[in-house]
């Protein structure tokens, strides 16, 4: 699947995930390849994204996220 995370200063990442872990308002959650449309809003915690190459932790105030059509779109802080 696609992931973008972007800040309102810039974008933070673009480009393939295999899963992504979210903080959300009422608790974490995870999403994978395929998952259903979903909007979210987040709390403060880590974001967690895994591609081929690495896992990622970030660190995030609070934002929303959107799954649709096999790509996950996160607004953070």
């Amino acid at each position: 699947m696609k992931l973008d995370i972007i800040s309102s200063e810039k974008v933070l990442y673009q480009g393939p995930a295999e899963l992504v872990t979210l903080p959300g308002l009422q608790g974490a959650f995870t999403i994978l390849e395929r998952h259903a449309p979903i909007i979210s809003g987040l709390d403060r915690g880590i974001l967690i994204y895994r591609n081929a190459e690495e896992e990622v932790h970030l660190n995030i105030e609070e934002g929303f996220m959107e799954v649709k059509n096999n790509v996950v779109t996160v607004c953070v802080e």
